[in-house]
Order: C-alpha cells, then structure tokens, then sequence
C-alpha cells in the first residue's frame, strides 16, 4: 500500500513553494513497518488525500487502541485545487521521510497542513495550546511607522479574524488595510474548519496577541503555525484573489471580540458603559474599566431579572438568562444586595478570571455596579451544569463514553492551565460537578472563582482558618487541617473523574448514614476486580474497557489520602492522552467512612452559577535575510 501510493504521488508535481515550511516529529514511540499501526496510517494517509482533494479539508481516524491513527488536512482557503491536491501529495511523500516510522507528526506548507498522531487529538481540540512555530520578517517597522503599525496591524487582524469566524463554511478571510504612509498591510487567518466558532475565536484570539509581543513585535511581517489555526500578516500582498476585507486607514477598525475580559485596544463590549452611578467602584476593579456594564441593558436582557428567566439559586444570589442588543446570550449572577462576602467574591472572580483565557474556562463578558447592585455577566452555557445531566437517570443517556472522556480531558486542562500555563497561579479550591459547565458541545468549562486563591512566584501552598467548599470533594488535607495546595485540586479533580464514570455523587454516598463513600466503593471493587460492574449502567456496554479502567486508575491515583502521592495536572493530562505511558497500580484512597470526626459545618457550601438549575520548550531563534523568515518553536500558554 506504501509503495502504491508512494507511485501515485509522483504522478503529481510539487508546487514551486512545496518546500515546508516547518515540521515537528512527535515523541511518541515509534512503529514498525510491518506493524498494524502501519497499516493503519497508510489507509488514513489514503482517505485523508483521498477525501481532502476535493474540498481541501478532511479528518479521519483508523483502528482502535493501541493502533489507532488519527489525522487531517487542511489547504489554504485561498488555495485551487491543483495547488491543493499537489501540496497534500508533496506533504504525505515529504513527512514519511522526514519523521520515518514515528507515530506523531506535523508539516506545514504554505499551502496545506498534515497531521497524524496516535493520540486522538481531534476530539477534544486544545486550542489555547495552538501555536508550535513563530516567523518572521527580520526588518524591522521604520520609527515614523511604527506607533500607527502597532495600532493598525492587531486591529485588522482581529476584524479579519471575525470575519473568518462568520465564515462558518471554511472558517478563512483575508483582509487588508492602508496607512497613512501609504503602505497596505495584508492579514490572513484560517481554522482548521471544524473547530466551533468560539474555539476558532479563541483560537485567532491569542495568534492576534502575539502581533505586539516578542518575536514577532515591530516586524514588518510575521506568522504563526499552529495545529488548530494559522495567522500572516504582510506589507505585500501575499495570497490569491482580492481581499475578503478592506479597511480604510483613517477609521482604525476595534479589535476582535474579546474571549476572557478586555479586548486588546480596550473597546468596550455592546452593553458596556463607562459612566457608572452608586457606590465607587473598587480599585481592583475599576481596572478592568472596559467591561463595565451599566445596569439598564441588563435589566432589558434579564427582563428585569425575570423569575421566568432564574437559572438557579445559591448563598450568594440568583443567576438569571439574559440575551443582549447583539443577540449574545448572558448569564447573569446577581450577588445578594449588601453582602460584603458577595463582594470579596466579585473583586475576586473578577481580577481572576478576567486575565485567564482558556476554553476550558467559563468566559467573563463584564460586571455591572449601580444603584447596590453587584452583577457578574458571563456567557451563557447552553447545557448548563454536569451535575444537572450527570445525576439525572435520563439526562444521564445523552453523556456517552465519548462525551464522558472529553469533558474529564476538558477539566483537567483547564486545572493544568490554572495551575501552570497561566500567568497566575491559581488554586481552585471548590472544584465539583456543579462547578463544572457544559456548552453545546459538551465542552467542560470550570466556573466560580470567588474562592480561588492566587500564588505569585514560587509559593505552592497555603493555610486558611476559614474552609470553603464543598463536603465529599475536599482534600482531607485541606477539609480537617486548612492546608490547600494545587494537590487539593488533583484530589477534587479525581472524585469528580470517578463521579463521571460510575455516574453516581459523592455528596449522595455521604449524605446517607447506610452507605459508605464514593472512593471506598470504587477501591472495593478495584480491589475485587469488579470495577467495570460499578461503570454507570446508561452507558452502552460496549465501553472501551482498557481506555475506562485507565480513567479509574487516574482517578484512584488523584485522591490518595498523602498529597504527595498524588500526580500533578501535568501527569495527569500526559496519562490521559498518551497510551504509551505505564501507570502505576493505585493504592487505598483516602476514606471518607471516618468522617464523623469531621465538622460538617465548617465547611462552607457556595454555589456556582447553575447551582439548583434543573510542555514548553525552550525557544530557539535563527536570524536570517530579509524577506525571509526566522522560527521560534514553543508550546505558548
């Protein structure tokens, strides 16, 4: 089949631009040539150029585990098909022979992207990880260009990436612009066309940030490649056909929409409002001016915080619907009127969260303070809270095995993101299924901040004489003595992962005197050789029986009674998505059934905003010519 193909590729030529641009060989192990992995990358290689051929896109995946490939292809929007087909042909020959025989590999070209791997990275796109490679004009911007080019250039790349995302078809757009000096700047973005629209934003979001940061600051063109998405922007005109956006120089456009808090030139979102009545605004908040919104529009989007439109109810307030001017569905979470803990909370979620930018985040559109009222605005999460469908008999069915792995490798990105890629520290510190949000596309999104705790430089842990959370997820270490670390959140994220596979509560096990915990359940039955019997019965029976027993053991591992022995998120995520990796047999977790030594009422039960609703690289830079380009290779927060 190799050969076959190898043939009919050389049937075809190469573009004048085939070179690739860059290529990264993964660490995974290798295979052999006459292994079933083999087999099975030559008939994903063949569908893939098959099928990409002729719409310039195509995903596809081959075998089961440990055998299983999967891979895409992506042309340029801008692309014919001739180039197309000639660039996919080129890509498959060239990346065989630049990464022989192993298991995860990229190439990129100026006019297609391959990927294969044997972890499924296509069910769970991790967008905030996107960009691999940094390049760059070498010369710079001149002096009396400069300050207009660091305005214009991020404005049109973010116009031109919110055209892209409208472009739902191919998620593609070019767009261009003047200056007052008479240059045109030309901008490219492009997703890979199955990403939904808010990781596609997301996605181009972060590209558009790096315009104004090293390496690419003051360069007179740059891109980023990455696996989910691609960004270019040059003072020539570098793609096919005319401009799909063209923008004058004397009305600098406003930035693309912002995913998680201010947008990068500080335009205010529809609804939001500078002038503000009430109280004064606090000083931790008042620098975050650019979402504030003012309390009419809400009142209009919530019909005045309609008892039609509550989502739920918890200690801290109400969480109404609302639907802004933009048609943009909110969230609304209305903090008791007068509650000083109501605002250490706001101050809190809002300094937090409003500078974190993740998809496994729940969003932060703004926050309202007029006439006492203290408003956070978010956006709208249409299938609400895990625990509505996870404990629900019914709703139970819609969460497959599938769904059910993709929401556990959601949460512990996210945890991995709070705990070590953003530029804060942050320990969660109430982690639990009703902390957990789910979008239309059973996305996991980690909500509630207010008892998030901050660590700047190389602090790890804490001491509180004031516990909040909730009872059944709190470290032991954390619920009897105070002491929290990031640890404390691996413990909260492993009851949760055993929630989510046998579909039953801890709290539920703890709240009845008959029953014991959730985790000396699971450990019995671990122990017994019983634990695919415990799996929740509304999942089909033909459940991947290595890939939930691997889910088990992480999960066992994560609520060890001794922190110390509990894996990192970073270990935790490699273990969920790399088969390759030996897993140490668990031992006994820690018990719950000795819990009467524990005051109940020390714990403090908040609710979320649906409560009650029904590895980095070093970096390496390489100088070259003008008109040319330099890489930087990293894994970017």
């Amino acid at each position: 089949m190799a050969f076959l193909l190898l043939i009919f590729l050389s049937l075809f030529p190469s573009p004048a631009t085939a070179d690739p641009l860059y290529y990264i060989c993964g660490s995974t192990r290798n295979f052999t040539t006459s292994s079933i992995y083999s087999s099975n990358l030559n008939v994903l290689l063949s569908t893939l150029s098959s099928n990409a051929s002729a719409t310039g896109f195509a995903t596809f995946t081959k075998g089961s585990i440990p055998d299983r490939v999967a891979g895409l292809i992506l042309c340029r929007g801008d692309t014919d098909i001739t180039n197309c087909r000639s660039c996919i042909y080129t890509a498959i020959s060239d990346i065989q022979q630049l990464c022989p025989n192993q298991k995860d590999a990229t190439i990129w070209y100026d006019f297609c992207l391959l990927r294969y791997s044997n972890q499924n990275f296509l069910y769970a796109p991790d967008v905030t990880s996107n960009i691999k490679v940094f390049m760059y004009n070498s010369q710079n911007v001149s002096a009396d260009q400069l300050p207009l080019f660091e305005t214009i250039t991020p404005a049109l790349m973010g116009n031109t990436s919110d055209l892209a995302v409208r472009n739902t078809s191919l998620l593609f757009a070019t767009g261009q612009t003047l200056l007052s000096t008479g240059d045109n700047i030309y901008g490219l973005v492009q997703c890979v066309r199955d990403l939904t629209a808010n990781d596609c934003r997301t996605c181009l979001q972060d590209s558009v940030n790096q315009i104004t940061r090293d390496p690419l600051k003051w360069k007179r063109g740059g891109r980023t490649l990455g696996m989910w998405c691609n960004m270019r922007y040059e003072i020539y005109k570098f793609y096919n056909g005319s401009s799909m956006l063209q923008l004058p120089s004397a009305q600098p456009p406003s930035p693309l929409a912002p995913t998680n808090g201010p947008s990068p030139a500080n335009t205010p979102l529809p609804g939001a409002d500078s002038s503000h009545g009430g109280d004064a605004i606090p000083e931790e908040i008042a620098n975050f001016e650019s979402i504030l919104f003012d309390l009419p529009t809400l009142k209009v989007a919530t019909k005045n915080f309609s008892e039609l439109n509550k989502l739920g109810e918890g200690g801290f307030g109400s969480v109404y619907k609302g639907v802004l001017q933009d048609g943009r569905e909110i969230a609304v979470k209305r903090l008791s009127t007068g509650s000083r803990q109501g605002l250490q909370e706001l101050k809190n979620e809002l300094v937090l969260i409003a500078q974190l930018q993740h998809r496994n985040l729940v969003r932060l559109y703004g926050v309202c303070l007029e006439e006492q009222e203290k408003l956070l605005i978010y956006e709208y999460v249409t299938n609400k809270s895990l625990d509505t469908i996870l404990f629900d008999p019914e709703k139970s069915k819609l969460l497959d095995w599938m769904k059910r792995y993709k929401i556990i490798g959601g949460i512990a990105r996210g945890l991995l993101y709070l705990h070590e890629d953003s530029q804060l520290k942050i320990i969660h510190r109430d982690l639990k299924a009703s902390n957990i949000l789910l979008d239309a596309d059973m996305n996991a999104k980690i909500s509630d901040f207010g008892m998030a705790r901050l660590f700047g430089g190389d602090e790890t842990q804490g001491m509180t004489s004031h516990v909040v959370g909730t009872y059944g997820y709190m470290a032991p270490e954390y619920g009897m003595h105070g002491h929290f670390s990031v640890k404390s959140d691996v413990f909260s994220f492993g009851v949760l992962v055993l929630e989510i596979l046998t579909g039953r509560s801890n709290p539920s096990f703890l709240n009845d005197d008959r029953s014991e915990d959730l985790l000396s359940y699971v450990w019995e039955n671990w122990n017994n050789g019983t634990i695919l019997e415990i799996v929740d019965p509304t999942l089909a029976k033909s459940i991947p029986r290595s890939e939930v027993i691997r889910c088990f053991e992480i999960g066992l591992h994560c609520v060890q009674q001794d922190f110390s022995q509990r894996p990192t998120m970073t270990t935790v995520v490699v273990m969920l998505n790399s088969y390759s990796m030996s897993i140490e047999a668990p031992s006994a977790p820690s018990f719950f059934s000795g819990r009467k030594g524990i005051n109940s009422d020390a714990f403090s039960r908040k609710s979320d905003i649906y409560e009650n609703s029904t590895y980095k690289s070093s970096s390496k830079t390489m100088p070259m010519s003008p008109n040319v380009v330099s890489i930087t290779e990293l894994n970017p927060r």
